[in-house]
């Protein structure tokens, strides 16, 4: 899925003002998971939280016309990269949310299709970029340390 600049930035407008909602107080607040709803068919974009109260909505117009099979694979890349990003510019450092926490893409169901960012201090999401060859590399390791 290839999105305009327009939508992009749209989407990220979006995730700042859900955020900011958590960084304007001093009290830090509980909240597990910040989800996020994408839905296909009216292009809208809805962040909420724990409790489902609204944090921010957008339209993404792209996403209606959009006519891949993979559109919620295709939106976890876009989102996962966007607040990847935003996290390693610290832009999610200053929020008074208790970790750990997580951004989360839900279906119109509310139901879980991809935790996009694990927000913690001692935890990491392992990707399965990071993975590939792990099988090959340990298998080489134990081998070689059973030959000894």
């Amino acid at each position: 899925m290839k999105l305009s600049q327009v939508s992009l930035s749209l989407i990220e407008k979006a995730i700042r003002k859900a955020t900011g909602k958590y960084s304007c107080n001093g009290e830090q607040s509980i909240v597990t998971d910040i989800h996020i709803q994408a839905n296909q068919s009216s292009g809208e974009l809805i962040i909420f939280n724990d409790e489902d109260e609204e944090l921010s909505n957008a339209t993404i117009e792209e996403w209606p016309v959009y006519e891949g099979d993979d559109f919620y694979e295709a939106v976890e890349r876009i989102l996962s990269t966007m607040l990847n990003d935003m996290k390693s510019a610290g832009d999610l450092d200053k929020l008074t949310i208790l970790k750990p926490y997580s951004f989360v893409l839900v279906d119109d169901e509310k139901e879980t299709v991809a935790e996009l960012l694990l927000m913690d201090d001692d935890t990491l999401l392992v990707s399965d970029e990071l993975l590939k060859g792990l099988d090959e590399e340990l298998n080489a390791f134990l081998k070689d340390l059973l030959e000894k």
